[in-house]
């Protein structure tokens, strides 16, 4: 599916909802391109960035937590001083505006919906699930034991909305932010994805 025009559609979501497979899932239908929290990597060798500045804050920041894959979901910035995270997340959301004016795209997290809240052919999900389907996919499918997993949900949760409070100035699920919200766990994954790819095909006249 090719799009007529231009357009952005950004994903906030709770840990365990499934909200990075769904966002994969969208980009093949839609054939465009999705971003998730590794946006700098990808961004900056999509689009051939100077972005040593970024890289180099990165790796700090990557340096600074645990080895447990899930740690950077709640030091998305590191555990450095603030003016370094600041810097960061800057950095960030240049790239975040330089990948929506060059393409159609789909991008999670990083307080996208924030930097993008003024473009107009711009879609903003919020993806939530159940406790239990949440609790579920950590454990099954993140491998996580019940124990751990309870523990990762509280703090992610925890995390992202801390993150997106400070650099936003709302909550993630702000419904006033977002023009859709919607469990995971009513369709699925790939029926998530679909519904959601409708709404966008109905909402940017895409053939």
């Amino acid at each position: 599916m090719k799009d007529q025009k231009k357009y952005i559609i950004t994903i906030t979501r709770q840990f365990g909802s499934m909200g990075r497979p769904i966002a994969q899932k969208m980009s093949e239908i839609l054939g465009i391109e999705y971003y998730d929290r590794d946006i700098v990597d990808q961004a900056a060798k999509k689009l051939d960035l100077p972005a040593s500045l970024v890289d180099e804050m990165e790796e700090t920041a990557q340096s600074s937590v645990s080895n447990n894959p899930f740690s950077r979901m709640v030091y998305p910035l590191g555990r450095g001083t603030t003016d370094k995270q600041d810097k960061i997340f800057h950095a960030q959301q240049n790239i975040i505006r330089f990948l929506a004016e060059k393409e159609s795209c789909i991008i999670v997290g990083r307080c996208s919906d924030f930097t993008l809240r003024e473009v107009e052919n711009s879609m903003h999900v919020y993806i939530y699930a159940n406790y239990e389907a949440r609790l579920k996919h950590c454990i099954e499918d993140l491998k996580l034991d019940e124990r751990e997993a309870r523990k990762m949900i509280a703090e992610v949760d925890k995390a992202r909305d801390s993150y997106h409070k400070n650099y936003a100035g709302y909550l993630p699920n702000d419904e006033k932010q977002k023009d859709i919200l919607i469990d995971s766990s009513f369709l699925g994954v790939q029926g998530t994805a679909e519904y959601l790819a409708d709404a966008a095909v109905r909402r940017f006249g895409i053939q």
